[in-house]
């Protein structure tokens, strides 16, 4: 077999890869496994979701190449969402760049800026592809810290005493994932004016502004922001459309042009009927973010308490799709993390996974259902018990 590229060195394969085989190895065994550690949503797209992908496959078109740019009336239609929800204006011809998702941007973005010996911000805790992708591109990953302190907002004296001289882009993503932390009031336009000192491209990835969040943020609500910054956004969470593989990439026309340089290389288009089925969605009323909302904030109420039974604390303010809970002291996240998997039957991921920050805290997902929940709670009261 061929040497495999020198890049593969730096990084190894997803976590999530990796210890979701053992988790169906379990459950092959037989071993009633419960989810809890990624955030695959598990409810059902909108109707009209569905009904626009069945009804657009007798196109005459819809199984031919698509454009690299996705269709004019999708590009449309994500601009006036992000009128809509944002109140921001967005030109649906040269600042818009539709995605397989928002994983692939991170890529894109990283292949279209990045050079060898160049170097990158990435939150710590953070999405451990935003370091992955930097290093198979040749680039260095910077961490930097955000932790209880300091509401998990970046510290920009902190952030002024590196050496910022290589640095070319700056990874954030409010509401952040893990912690569920929103960006407070002033800090994208700490980040603007961050980005501008320093001549640093600022990306926000933002795919969780709808779920269980009271004030939706952009970061090109700030003014200026389109001068130094991107943002990525998918469907996957807000809609339930996390296999489709739909997202965005939002900025400048010259930011997309070299963008749609690395994207023309990479794909031959998005399938008609996924497009037709992200225009439905993006068009769908608030009645639908209201009903996604309070299935999960019943099913949060109980992760909450499940998160109590574990001897956990969980902030009650952060938003997003997930609950992140500081662990007792006495044991470690991966411990305990494992003792629920193998004595409990449910799978925890640790904060670990998302950075040195992240020790101490587990990340429960809330895409499992009600009764699911439940039965882990009673499965370790049981255990409490006896």
């Amino acid at each position: 077999m061929i040497a495999s590229a020198h890049r593969l060195a730096s990084v190894k394969e997803y976590y999530f890869s990796t210890k979701l085989k053992e988790v169906r190895t379990l459950l092959s065994q037989g071993k009633p496994i419960v989810n809890m550690g990624i955030g695959s949503p598990d409810i059902a797209p909108p109707k009209a979701v569905l009904t626009a992908l069945q009804e657009s496959v007798q196109h005459p078109k819809a199984h031919q190449y698509q454009s690299y740019q996705g269709l004019p009336e999708l590009r449309e239609a994500i601009a006036a969402f992000y009128q809509k929800k944002f109140k921001v204006a967005v030109n649906p011809a040269d600042e818009i760049l539709p995605l397989m998702g928002s994983k692939e941007g991170i890529l894109h973005i990283s292949l279209a800026f990045l050079n060898p010996g160049d170097a990158v911000l990435v939150p710590n805790p953070g999405y451990p592809t935003y370091s992955s992708v930097a290093k198979l591109v040749g680039a260095t990953p910077i961490a930097y810290s955000l932790t209880a302190a300091t509401q998990w907002q970046p510290d920009f004296d902190a952030l002024e005493k590196e050496d910022l001289t290589k640095v070319k882009i700056m990874w954030v993503n409010y509401p952040h994932m893990p912690t569920g932390a929103v960006a407070q009031k002033n800090t994208f336009e700490k980040l603007i004016h961050f980005a501008k000192k320093h001549d640093i491209v600022i990306v926000n990835d933002n795919p969780y502004s709808f779920i269980l969040n009271e004030t939706p943020q952009s970061i090109l609500q700030v003014p200026g922001a389109k001068e130094v910054a991107l943002e990525l956004n998918s469907m996957s969470k807000s809609f339930n459309m996390a296999g489709w593989r739909v997202g965005m990439v939002l900025g400048n026309p010259q930011a997309i042009e070299q963008l749609l340089k690395v994207k023309t290389q990479m794909d031959s288009g998005m399938f008609f009927g996924v497009q037709q089925g992200a225009i439905a969605a993006l068009q769908l009323s608030e009645d639908w973010f209201e009903g996604l909302n309070k299935t999960y904030q019943e099913r949060r109420t109980l992760v909450w308490l499940l998160a109590e039974k574990v001897g956990c604390t969980v902030d009650k303010n952060a938003a997003g799709l997930f609950v992140w809970a500081k662990i007792p002291e006495e044991v470690s996240a991966e411990e305990l993390s494992d003792r629920l998997l193998y004595k409990h039957d449910v799978f925890v991921a640790p904060g670990t996974v998302f950075g040195s920050e992240g020790a101490g805290y587990l990340r429960f997902s809330l895409c499992v259902s009600v009764a699911d929940i439940q039965k882990v709670i009673e499965r370790i009261s049981l255990k409490k018990k006896k």
